[in-house]
């Protein structure tokens, strides 16, 4: 025997340790022939050396190593240990033996006497690592299709459909829509003719009877085995395996997603495979809800712009002629009663003009820009009728990202506001919070009592005869679609304070004194 790498010891005792490896071990001379193996090793060979070979030997020691395996002649395991016995240099290599359909990581330590071979299969340790590969792979293709702006939601579900099929090795993958105790395929990448879309059939003949009474996933592995003979859903569908998990809409149940084979399988699912079917589920679940939401914000768009052409038409027009007739009535005579009616007249175009501003704006905002804080406050103050009221802006050049004109409508309210309610001698301030997270707006008028400054943002709520009840409404929208969180409070100075946070500032600003 070769003389492997080991501390001196009798050759007994090192036969005895070499018996108890879990790897394989070999030995050859210099001619070639076997003058060693362990019991793994002998293993090993046994499984390569041509069954006409060992038929005729008791043994597999004193065999010509390539005229017993002359499969592997042509084999990387050939070359490799040629170069090792020539070059009396210690060396390794992985390579894939395909007659055993194995990978071996192999340790060659040669010497004068010939050469000795340490092997370890590691074909189980690459499938894990191909699988993992794999699971990785699709799980990147996953997030690949469903971030893909440029598809639809039936592109996308066509596309996972498909990747699901080809990662779990199944030829059925689909989604059910369940309603009235009927299944009904909506979507499907499948090769059976009953999983096409729109089949259907009684919840009751379905696979998807048990998973949608299930919190989690439904696998079956073998379904013959696993008692489903004689089940409807069997006797209709023959599938052999299945995976899969309900899709719900809104915490309440849409249906499911499933995949499927009619022949049964050799091994479970995966963790990773099981994870995946439940991303997929989560992900269909997601999509069809943000579908849901978006039907349900059109349909409001509609119904506002609908509001929207009746208060501007229908209320508009006939308010136009009232005002028309009593500006002919005012030059015509001299009465005290045209002044409250044009009062009510201004009123009345007022509240038009607010809920105009509701309907049609909604909380949307167009593109963020960087505004200035302090002119669109002076601009805002020069438009809104503030008789001897007088404006401070504690700014020095901020500049905030906000939509200038929905920024200018929430001041001109505020400033409004303020007037309506502290008189026309009340003074306006303008700074940017202590903290630098926002900016506010305050007057020295009588302020908000406490038990009213939760309602003042209510949609009609007002304290002014005069008033519409939708400044502060409108106010409250504005500063919602811009993220930022709103709060009315008691000014330094008594009055009201309204705080604008989570405002994004271009520059860091100097919080002002306030």
């Amino acid at each position: 025997m070769s003389d492997p790498p080991f501390v001196s010891t009798s050759a007994a005792d090192l036969e005895t340790i070499l018996d108890r490896m879990a790897d394989g071990f070999f030995a050859v001379d210099a001619d070639w022939k076997i003058t060693y193996a362990n019991e793994t090793g002998a293993e090993i060979l046994r499984e390569a050396i041509d069954d006409d070979v060992l038929a005729s030997v008791d043994g597999i020691e004193g065999l010509h190593l390539w005229e017993a395996i002359p499969d592997a002649v042509d084999t990387d395991f050939y070359d490799r240990y040629h170069e090792a016995m020539e070059s009396q240099e210690q060396t390794a290599f992985d390579a894939y033996y395909e007659p055993l359909g194995a990978w071996f990581d192999v340790r060659m330590f040669p010497s004068d006497t010939g050469l000795s071979i340490h092997l370890r299969d590691t074909t189980d340790r690459r499938g894990i690592e191909r699988r993992q590969e794999r699971s990785l792979r699709a799980i990147q293709r996953l997030y690949a299709v469903s971030s893909d702006r440029d598809r639809s939601l039936e592109a996308k579900l066509e596309a996972m459909l498909e990747l699901g099929c080809e990662y779990l090795d199944v030829p059925n993958g689909f989604l059910t829509h369940i309603e009235a105790g009927t299944q009904h395929i909506e979507a499907a990448h499948a090769t059976h003719p009953g999983l096409q879309p729109g089949e259907s059939c009684p919840l009751d003949e379905a696979y998807c009877k048990r998973t949608v009474e299930l919190d989690h996933l439904l696998t079956v592995v073998d379904a013959a085995a696993e008692g489903w003979e004689g089940e409807p859903a069997y006797e209709r569908f023959g599938l052999g395996t299945y995976v899969g998990g309900r899709v719900e809409v809104d915490g309440e149940l849409y249906g499911t997603l499933c995949f499927a084979d009619t022949a049964a399988r050799e091994d479970p699912f995966t963790d990773l495979q099981r994870t995946f079917v439940e991303l997929l589920t989560r992900w269909v679940s997601y999509e069809f809800e943000r579908r849901q939401a978006k039907s349900q914000l059109r349909r409001e768009r509609d119904r506002l712009e609908e509001f929207a052409s009746v208060v501007s038409h229908d209320l508009r027009n006939p308010l136009n002629t009232a005002t028309g007739h009593l500006d002919l009535l005012a030059a015509e005579c001299d009465s005290d009663h045209l002044e409250p009616v044009d009062r009510s007249l201004s009123r009345m175009e007022a509240l038009i003009e607010d809920l105009l501003t509701l309907a049609r704006d909604g909380v949307s905002v167009e593109e963020l820009t960087d505004v200035d804080l302090a002119e669109t406050a002076r601009d805002a103050w020069a438009t809104v009728e503030t008789a001897d009221a007088e404006s401070v802006v504690d700014l020095d050049g901020d500049s905030i990202r906000a939509d200038g004109s929905r920024l200018r409508q929430l001041l001109e309210n505020l400033f409004r506001n303020a007037v309506e309610h502290g008189g026309t001698d009340v003074t306006v301030r303008v700074g940017v919070l202590a903290d630098g997270s926002g900016f506010y707006v305050a007057d020295d008028g009588p302020g908000i009592p406490e038990s009213e400054r939760d309602r003042v943002f209510e949609m009609g709520h007002t304290t002014n005869e005069e008033g519409t009840g939708f400044g502060l409404a409108i106010v409250a929208e504005i500063a919602s679609a811009h993220g930022w969180d709103v709060t009315v409070t008691e000014g330094l100075e008594g009055g009201a304070r309204f705080e604008f946070a989570g405002v994004e500032f271009v520059e860091n600003p100097s919080p002002s004194d306030d």
